[in-house]
């Protein structure tokens, strides 16, 4: 994957020296909670920390915004910023105005969020309340290292599937998976992961054309892509953390179903493709 060319926006906010937040009040804590929750038991890290929210508040923080000057934190601007330059034109064929998410939160360790405290064993995430996207950077090496999923990316996809909760945060798409998880329906959450899989496709179609030549993606890197979206399948998590596989759990989809999303995204290049909520099947 090229990007080193790509434009950076700067819509970076970097609490990487801050250090981990304190959690208010003691206890066993949002974060703590929210891991369990996922790595456990399957559980939406949002979901926990939305009920955890209720109980404590995180101490807030506030980094620096801008560029940053590290390659990571340069590519992760790349990649906010491609995602800003497909998603606007999509937005405005259909009348709308496209708003970028209000940051990419960069920390380490923990942080204060709108939706509660997060923590880096949490992985990516998108809160809707402040509507950021909360990224600690030593995810990439458990995205390598115990996922096996490998290339830049990989990583791309990882961050345009944050960035896809975001597009569906101002669609109401979010708000249609609650009603229908209220309703006792099919899993709302995993109608939602997969059409977030689905929205980083349609960035990957597009990315090359909008950035102006400036981004490069090539077969080899959206098997990578597809490698990540594999390895981070429910499935798949649930074989490695419990040893075996619990449908009624699921909160993303199986790797073959986050694979089949991202690849219609990408090869229909079309959000109406990616109406996962209508779908006969998933």
């Amino acid at each position: 994957m090229e990007w080193e060319g790509g434009r950076r926006s700067g819509n970076i906010e970097d609490r990487r020296g801050l250090g981990p937040v304190g959690i208010a009040g003691g206890g066993i804590g949002a974060v703590v909670l929210a891991a369990i929750g996922y790595f456990v038991f399957g559980i939406d890290p949002r979901t926990t920390m939305d009920v955890a929210q209720g109980l404590q508040q995180p101490a807030q923080q506030q980094g620096a915004r801008g560029e940053v000057s590290d390659r990571d934190g340069q590519f992760i601007d790349v990649i906010e910023t491609s995602n800003r330059e497909v998603w606007t034109p999509i937005f405005q064929r259909e009348g709308v105005e496209y708003r970028p998410p209000e940051a990419i939160v960069l920390y380490k360790e923990a942080t204060g969020t709108g939706c509660g405290t997060g923590q880096s064993a949490m992985g990516p995430f998108y809160c809707p309340a402040d509507q950021k996207v909360y990224l600690d950077l030593s995810f990439w090496r458990e995205l390598e290292g115990r996922f096996g999923a490998k290339g830049e990316f990989a990583r791309a996809y990882v961050v345009s599937h944050e960035i896809g909760h975001h597009v569906q945060h101002l669609l109401g798409a979010d708000q249609q998976a609650r009603r229908l998880g209220a309703r006792g329906q099919e899993s709302g959450s995993v109608r939602l992961e997969l059409q977030a899989d689905c929205y980083a496709g349609v960035w990957a179609a597009h990315a090359g054309e909008a950035s102006g030549g400036r981004i490069v993606i090539n077969r080899s890197d959206v098997q990578d892509g597809l490698g990540a979206a594999a390895a981070v399948g429910d499935d798949t998590l649930q074989k490695q953390t419990q040893g075996q596989v619990v449908p009624d759990s699921f909160t993303h989809g199986t790797s073959a179903q986050r694979m089949r999303w991202f690849s219609r995204g990408y090869e229909q290049g079309d959000p109406s493709a990616c109406d996962t909520f209508s779908a006969a099947s998933l």
